[in-house]
């Protein structure tokens, strides 16, 4: 397939374009600065344009665009860019993919589509939760809307990715190393994830099974809590993790973002990728861990 990915350059898609490569795919890189190399194309969200003819004969589109939920605290305008980085490329695409009649679109969203579902577990037919990043994931998938009459569209509704280069797990690394890992406030609170390996491959599975389209949980299939997570974790590098962090003191440090990024979080199942046969390569987070950290 010819396939065009935005937001090329992050944590899943600096893995995703050599994978789909390695895979036997035309892989084209839509950038936001004057292309400098054969397989760039240039777009411009803001202002709703793509060079043109970057959509000539591509068969899929994937969009991996956004900036960062947990890298600083949440002010009124730093909200307003994570809503923004996501809704207007997306709206920019779904309409491009429409007006070209691409086949299909694979846009990213996030588990936290669901808001805090204590024990409650949910699969992809389960409603739209509450909270500012609920809200979010909910306007993000409605901004594809331009696309769902001419185009397959799959939502990626991603967890924490598990990453030996960055993400959750770049953070905390470095405290467990030092001996100060320990589990976050009650520690009962859910924490999804999904190893990079997974991420990327149940992406390219999604690609090529075109039987599938609508919400698909990006998330392991072993649903832990925050405290069997810290638990995996300092197993896993081999320190002990013996200093719970109160929830007053990590909302003192992160301020609004601390309530919905790590004292909640939905107890999500893969049920969509299970059920079309997707094998996962790391089925425990303690694999994942294990992947994550030995490089």
């Amino acid at each position: 397939m010819r396939v065009m990915i935005a937001g090329s350059s992050g944590l899943i898609g600096t893995s995703l374009v050599p994978h789909l490569r390695h895979n036997g795919h035309e892989v084209l890189r839509l950038v936001r600065r004057e292309p400098r190399a054969p397989d760039e194309r240039g777009w411009d969200p803001p202002a709703g344009t793509l060079q043109d003819g970057a959509l000539a004969g591509v068969d899929a589109v994937i969009n991996l665009c956004g900036v960062g939920i947990g890298d600083r605290r949440w002010s009124g305008a730093r909200k307003q860019a994570i809503k923004d980085s996501r809704v207007e490329p997306t709206e920019v695409l779904a309409a491009a993919a429409a007006a070209h009649q691409v086949p299909t679109l694979i846009n990213a969203s996030g588990i936290n589509y669901y808001g805090d579902t204590g024990d409650r577990q949910v699969d992809e037919t389960a409603p739209v939760g509450t909270g500012f990043l609920a809200e979010v994931c909910e306007d993000w998938e409605a901004a594809t809307a331009a696309a769902q009459s001419t185009s397959r569209v799959v939502r990626l509704r991603t967890g924490a990715v598990l990453s030996p280069s960055g993400g959750i797990l770049g953070r905390l690394r470095p405290l467990f190393r030092l001996m100060l890992g320990g589990r976050i406030g009650t520690g009962r609170q859910y924490l999804p994830w999904i190893s990079l390996d997974d991420e990327v491959g149940a992406i390219a599975f999604l690609l090529e099974h075109t039987e599938v389209r609508g919400p698909v949980n990006l998330v392991g299939p072993e649903p832990v809590t925050n405290a069997q997570f810290t638990e995996a974790l300092g197993r896993t590098l081999g320190r002990p993790t013996p200093f719970p962090v109160p929830a007053v003191a990590l909302k003192a440090v992160m301020g609004e973002a601390a309530d919905e990024l790590v004292l909640t979080g939905p107890r999500a199942v893969p049920a969509v990728l299970e059920n079309n046969g997707y094998q996962f390569r790391h089925a425990t987070v303690i694999e994942a861990l294990a992947s994550a950290t030995s490089l």
